[in-house]
């Protein structure tokens, strides 16, 4: 069960994307610069795109650049994020949507819900072993 944290007054009057991609990627800030500018123009291509982003609700790392991109550049973010992370993973406090579960079974279940397709960005473990189990 999925408590929405935020929702954006200004983000509800922008017109809600008909196909979200979720994104599976770290929340760790790294030093690969490559990485999260390959990130920050993938957030951007999607807002262009018209497509919304389903990710982990970090707003550190990886997650944290491509929550920014797309946002900065007009588009939509939902975040989910299980209630033990909410601090470890620094929530991102300015999305279109922050869904807060009860586990890890639950964001990736919400995620596979929400989207229509997936991709991942480099990461740890974690990150693949969502893009296997989305798999």
């Amino acid at each position: 069960m999925a408590t929405v944290v935020k929702v954006d007054k200004e983000a509800a009057d922008r017109k809600e994307p008909d196909r979200w991609l979720g994104v599976f990627c770290g929340s760790y800030r790294g030093h690969d610069h490559e990485v999260h500018l390959l990130a920050a123009e993938l957030g951007a291509a999607m807002a262009w795109a018209g497509v919304g982003l389903v990710y982990g609700g970090g707003g550190i790392g990886v997650m944290g650049t491509i929550a920014d991109a797309i946002l900065t550049a007009g588009g939509h973010a939902v975040g989910v994020v299980p209630a033990h992370l909410m601090e470890t993973e620094m929530a991102h406090r300015a999305l279109d949507e922050l869904l807060v579960v009860d586990s890890m079974h639950d964001r990736k279940s919400t995620m596979y819900d929400r989207s229509d397709a997936f991709c991942a960005l480099p990461g740890g473990l974690g990150t693949l072993e969502e893009l296997f189990e989305a798999a």
